[in-house]
């Protein structure tokens, strides 16, 4: 026999979870959204950048740094340049609760131009060809490893620490390296921190799927939004970085 008051309760939970679904999937659109916003920032300040500080033959080849370029590569501004972004990082993180949405967006925009002022001297490093070839590795493994992690139905929260630990680990290994100049510590912090990066994607967009609040205004949503595609945003970025230690061909 039918209840009504049970079929009633059930149709209505049916659609709650179905609009929370719907939810759920506009949310994460929009941390995808802007985090794919901000590579598209960093791309293009990081060539724009690096145009402009380089002085090319007919051939393309590199002859010379401009003015700009010597400025940004061997005087000590290029310090400035390379820590700038972490600053952004901690400024954005301490200050979010504090600024409005547009305001937030405003700095992550300027935090991604930033970045990409720092790594525009990749192209005096690598080849263009191994830079894109990377970049197209480290999407289809940041792809993958993201769907993973939004689909799983694995609790990830334990490996926080763990990847934590790695990550620190990463960051304190490459500063000594930075004195010592070892090739086999750089190879063994690339490979390392592809694993730390690849973990903490999955990790991340599992982290960031579970701070989705249906009750949230769409000013938390929005600020959540931008915290979320910042942490994928510097998993890709470093994913990135460590990919092209490994494999990229050198000018």
């Amino acid at each position: 026999m039918n209840n009504p008051l049970r079929d009633g309760y059930a149709q209505q939970g049916v659609q709650t979870a179905a609009g929370i679904d719907e939810g759920l999937r506009a949310y994460m659109l929009r941390v995808y959204n802007y985090m794919a916003l901000g590579l598209a920032i960093t791309g293009i300040a990081a060539m724009g950048l690096f145009q402009l500080a380089v002085v090319q033959d007919a051939s393309g080849a590199i002859v010379g740094l401009t003015g700009i370029g010597e400025a940004i590569y061997t005087s000590p501004l290029r310090w400035v340049i390379m820590l700038a972004p972490l600053g952004a990082v901690f400024f954005l993180s301490f200050r979010i609760q504090s600024m409005s949405v547009s305001a937030a967006q405003i700095t992550f925009w300027l935090f991604a131009a930033i970045m990409g002022a720092s790594l525009s001297s990749i192209f005096l490093v690598y080849t263009a060809e191994s830079i894109t070839r990377v970049f197209f590795i480290t999407s289809a493994a940041f792809g993958a490893l993201s769907l993973w992690g939004y689909t799983t139905k694995k609790d990830l929260s334990g490996w926080g620490s763990f990847l934590f630990m790695g990550l620190i680990g990463v960051v304190i290994a490459s500063i000594v390296n930075i004195f010592l100049g070892s090739s086999a510590l750089q190879f063994a912090i690339s490979v390392i921190g592809v694993l730390v990066f690849a973990g903490l994607t999955a990790y991340d967009t599992q982290r960031i799927k579970e701070m989705y609040y249906e009750g949230d205004s769409t000013e938390a949503a929005g600020k959540k939004a931008i915290m979320g595609a910042l942490s994928l945003y510097l998993n890709f970025i470093n994913m990135f970085i460590m990919l092209l230690q490994l494999f990229g061909n050198r000018e």
